[in-house]
């Protein structure tokens, strides 16, 4: 895509949507990152509804160490990987209790080093806590980056650092909330929703999918699993 493609690309998925937010459910910063390890390899309607009693009862790391492993895990047992999840979150609030004051460092070193939290977890975090200029890759991201033309990459990390160059001000901020709902719920993974696309015109997938209940001619586009 040339620039000035791009910009109307996310000038469209703005207007759509103004003001973009994760659909995670959380009440601080702590919460936040909890609930985004929690979301590794699962749904955020999944871990909403794990996370509900849970974030009822705990705000604070303090309060998740007090808690404890094995209750957290009858709390999250629905999630996938939740045993080990369990255990990261327990370390993750431990060293935040420590380390920081049981507050969440703004940094997105920092977050990587904590237990469970990759670079995709950090820069949600970044993003959604702090107003960071970040850009988490998950496989929607990574599968419009790709279809559209907008940033492609054999990795996340490559996709990413696309994005990085490519997206304009003023979109910078909410960029990847409106490519996640973009992938989540028209750009599909099996069946594009291209008959009711906001930006059909500037995509440069070729086997558009221009009428409801019409199927794809090309393969769908699949990331490689990262650390969340």
């Amino acid at each position: 895509m040339k620039k000035a493609e791009i910009f109307e690309f996310f000038r469209r998925l703005a207007e759509d949507n103004p003001s973009p937010e994760t659909e995670l459910e959380f009440g601080n910063t702590y919460q936040l990152l909890v609930a985004v390890v929690l979301s590794a390899q699962a749904t955020d309607v999944g871990v909403n509804k794990a996370t509900r009693a849970l974030f009822a009862k705990v705000k604070t790391p303090a309060q998740m160490v007090a808690l404890g492993e094995d209750e957290l895990k009858e709390h999250i047992k629905t999630i996938g990987l939740f045993n080990s999840k369990a255990r990261n979150v327990i370390a993750l609030s431990e060293i935040l209790e420590r380390d920081y004051a049981g507050e969440v460092p703004a940094d997105r070193d920092a977050l990587v080093a904590l237990p469970g939290v990759g670079r995709k977890t950090a820069n949600v975090v970044m993003n959604c806590a702090f107003g960071a200029e970040t850009f988490a890759v998950d496989t929607h991201i990574f599968r419009v980056g790709n279809r559209t033309g907008l940033a492609k990459g054999k990795t996340p990390l490559a996709v990413e650092k696309g994005l990085e160059k490519k997206v304009p001000e003023p979109f910078r901020v909410g960029a990847h909330h409106w490519l996640i709902l973009h992938g989540r719920y028209i750009c599909k993974a099996r069946t594009p929703e291209c008959w009711r696309c906001p930006v059909v015109d500037l995509c440069g997938y070729k086997p558009k999918v221009m009428q409801k209940g019409a199927k794809p001619a090309g393969k769908p586009v699949r990331s490689k699993k990262t650390k969340p």
